[in-house]
């Protein structure tokens, strides 16, 4: 019996321990078939590592995995070394909370500060929260929460924070700051300070190096002497340079504004240019210049227009439209502190206003005697007359002429109709107005004279032909009243059906309707003397005369 105790024993003894081996070989198997949980984990050289603590406390039953730091504290991860008072080290989860003068400070370019850090070190996010500050070289940021990502090296902030560097304070409501490439986003209630200048906006890009802001949004930038607005483009800070598109406006104190669709300012040097669809408007004085290219100097208070130019003048209550291949404008500052103006204009100069439109190759403006001066071939018509001569000078009172003078070869015609011509030449002529209307014109020098006398009904009873040397013509209602010739000519009248075809014109007659404006956009189109001949290859005499009753319209 007891061999048979002994026998039964040892073969449960053998089951036992064959039974042990069997689970010891499944529990390998299942442990050979079930994932490596540490296999997901960091290499050993991605663990937070503890370089110092005046104090080490773990207690694995109360807080498994966590180990108390205190006292002079220092942490170091991938080249990363992190100082706190005291930390809460996870082994497990490669992290730890640190609190109390928290530091981190990578090589000697990036340190973070501030009261309280957790740090994910398999994440590489460390977020650290109350009196947050960032430096970076020369650049600082301030907040009181950060978060700061260091696989895509950006930091981020979004209860508001500022970031300061030599040239420039930033602030804004959320934020974003990139160590490396010193690249930052700002969004909601972005402010740009700047000694000389405020940007303001609701996006903004920014590179502490270059200092340069990229508009991304509605901004503005206000100064003592200007304002910008923008929606895109790029501001150096330091330089003082814009490049702005979509339209960006320059508004300056002295009432100019400059529009394109594309703006270079350089706020230094006092100048802008502007680029196609360019309109800059004079608000004080009343002018509007445009063109494909202006060129603005805001120091020397002078501008240049090219491609398409037009001058716009609406301070006389009628505008006036003036166009060249070049229009230059100049304000000038006198020592009696009043501004005087001038106005350029070069090559294929036309202008139209209702009352009266010209053509030349240049003229010269200026509002110390408000003059306006008409170069090379100066052609000027008002209403149904027409004045020609080698020069051409219009004095203007308020918003009406006042006087002009027509230098050497001076000629005028007033178109009865498409045969009958009133014609007036001499060496100079000086037509003299009064609210607008012609009263009273003197031609000096070599004067000829072919003129039709009306009856009471305006019926042309005949036509005289005169030669003297001073003529004084007296106007009423828009016709002649009196004409004194001295010396006294004994001038001949030919009755209507009598007239010689040979003395209908005089020897200098032109009637040049067909280079005429028509309206403020005929301004662009430039037909010189030869375009009649064109016109007659076309089968077209000439151009029509505008009903200047519909001119407006």
């Amino acid at each position: 019996m007891l061999k048979n105790n002994k026998k039964r024993y040892c073969i449960g003894r053998h089951r036992i321990l064959l039974i042990g081996i069997l689970c010891l070989f499944g529990v390998c198997l299942i442990a050979g078939n079930k994932p490596d949980k540490d296999k997901k984990r960091k290499p050993p050289k991605d663990m937070v590592y503890i370089l110092n603590s005046d104090e080490t406390i773990g207690n694995e039953l109360l807080r498994p995995d966590i180990t108390l730091l205190q006292g002079n504290v220092k942490l170091r991860h991938k080249g990363m070394y992190m100082y706190c008072d005291s930390a809460y080290l996870n082994e497990k989860l490669n992290s730890f909370e640190a609190f109390g003068k928290v530091r981190m400070e990578q090589g000697d370019t990036l340190f973070i500060y501030g009261n309280y850090l957790k740090y994910d070190g398999y994440k590489e996010l460390a977020m650290l929260r109350e009196n947050v500050k960032l430096v970076n070289r020369k650049t600082t940021l301030l907040t009181d929460s950060l978060d700061y990502d260091r696989i895509l090296d950006k930091a981020y902030y979004f209860e508001g924070g500022t970031l300061l560097d030599q040239d420039n304070v930033l602030t804004s409501d959320w934020g974003e700051y990139s160590p490396s490439t010193k690249n930052a986003v700002f969004n909601f209630d972005v402010k740009l300070v700047n000694p000389r200048f405020t940007l303001t906006s609701d996006t903004l890009k920014y590179n502490s190096v270059t200092t340069i802001a990229h508009i991304v949004g509605p901004s503005h930038i206000d100064s003592e002497k200007n304002h910008i607005y923008s929606e895109r483009g790029y501001y150096n800070t330091h330089a003082d340079q814009a490049q702005l598109m979509d339209r960006s406006v320059l508004t300056n104190e002295d009432g100019k504004r400059l529009i394109g669709d594309s703006i270079y300012y350089d706020r230094k040097k006092g100048y802008g240019e502007a680029f196609k669809n360019v309109l800059l408007t004079d608000t004080v004085n009343k002018n509007i210049l445009t063109g494909d290219y202006c060129f603005y100097d805001e120091l020397k208070g002078s501008a240049l227009a090219t491609q398409k130019a037009i001058a716009i003048d609406y301070s006389q209550g009628d505008s006036l439209f003036l166009h060249g291949d070049t229009l230059k404008l100049n304000t000038f500052n006198m020592k009696t502190d009043s501004i005087y103006r001038e106005m350029r204009a070069f090559h294929k100069v036309r202008m139209f206003r209702n009352d009266f439109q010209g053509v030349c190759d240049s003229l010269f403006f200026t509002s110390k005697d408000t003059s306006v001066i008409m170069y090379k071939d100066p052609i000027l018509w008002t209403e149904n007359k027409q004045l020609l001569g080698e020069e051409i000078r219009i004095y203007l009172n308020d918003s009406t002429i006042d006087w002009a003078h027509i230098v050497n070869q001076a000629l005028s015609i007033e178109q009865k109709d498409t045969i009958h011509y009133n014609q007036i030449t001499g060496k100079e002529m000086k037509a003299f107005f009064d609210k607008g209307d012609m009263r009273k014109v003197d031609v000096i020098g070599n004067v000829q004279l072919v003129y039709y006398p009306e009856d009471k009904d305006s019926t042309m009873i005949g036509m005289n032909v005169s030669e003297s040397s001073l003529l004084n013509i007296f106007l009423k209602d828009k016709k002649m009243d009196k004409m004194i010739m001295s010396p006294k000519s004994n001038g001949t009248l030919y009755p209507m059906p009598m007239i010689p075809p040979a003395k209908l014109r005089l020897d200098n007659f032109a009637w040049l309707d067909f280079i005429r404006p028509l309206n403020k956009d005929d301004i662009l189109v430039w037909r010189g003397k030869k375009a009649d001949q064109v016109l007659k290859n076309k089968g077209r005499k000439s151009i029509p005369l505008p009903n200047h009753g519909l001119l407006k319209k």
